[in-house]
């Protein structure tokens, strides 16, 4: 078990149809750590992500924040719980400013709009977006569009950030901004669990990562026991990790 638990996934499974998409899923994520949850394509990371955030409920197990069941309240009252997350397709309103975008988020802690914008102009500072508060997002850089992502959810004030492939397309460069960005979130006492499918970015990056594939765990541990795993290597990491 995970000293202090902020997350807790507890037997979770979920079936679409005849596709078992998580089956028995078990794990902790620390408070305050970086948890990478990795592995190919279908593998059930997105609809584990889905039920974390409230967008699904799962058919069988729980989902504990603060060791209080999430699972099944739907995605506003996990929301209010205290997950925040980002989207792998971003999810901005285009026609809207990016503080008008990030106000969204504020206004999930706040009624009003002078407190929902001093929230937002705060996390604008935060995600380095202050130059562009007043461009409509969808003149933002893809890089730019991913920040927008994280600010908005940032504005719920989470304390469990989900960031789903936040750093893919991104330039190397890019990248190690946006590196930077998630340690500065969890210096902020946030716990983040991420999606990232970029290997040699995430690994730097996480303290732990938990290893999905065809629905189950399969394997959890630091990054450098996870690449070393012969299972994982088979199933997802290729020959090229086995030195």
């Amino acid at each position: 078990m995970t000293p202090d638990p902020i997350l807790r996934i507890c037997n979770v499974s979920k079936t679409f149809g005849t596709v078992a998409a998580n089956v028995d899923v078990s794990f902790d994520v620390g408070r305050g750590e970086i948890l990478g949850l990795i592995g190919p394509n279908g593998a059930g990371k997105s609809s584990l992500f889905n039920a974390i955030a409230g967008a699904e409920t799962p058919d069988a197990g729980e989902i504990l924040l603060e060791g209080k069941r999430i699972s099944g309240l739907g995605a506003v009252a996990c929301t209010r719980a205290g997950i925040g997350r980002t989207f792998q397709v971003v999810r901005s309103f285009d026609s809207m400013t990016v503080l008008e975008n990030v106000m969204v988020g504020a206004f999930a802690r706040h009624a009003r709009t002078r407190p929902a914008m001093a929230q937002a102009l705060e996390v604008i500072a935060f995600c380095g977006l202050v130059p562009r508060a007043d461009v409509p997002a969808h003149a933002l850089t893809p890089p730019e569009k991913r920040r927008l992502e994280v600010a908005r959810a940032l504005a719920t004030q989470p304390s469990v950030l989900l960031l789903d492939e936040m750093l893919t397309g991104l330039t190397p460069t890019e990248a190690q901004a946006g590196m930077r960005l998630v340690r500065d979130v969890r210096a902020r006492g946030i716990t983040v669990l991420m999606v990232e499918h970029v290997m040699e970015v995430l690994l730097p990056l996480i303290d732990r990562a938990v290893v999905l594939h065809l629905g189950r765990k399969l394997a959890e541990g630091s990054p450098a026991e996870v690449v070393r795993n012969p299972d994982v290597i088979r199933a997802y990491l290729g020959d090229r990790y086995v030195a």
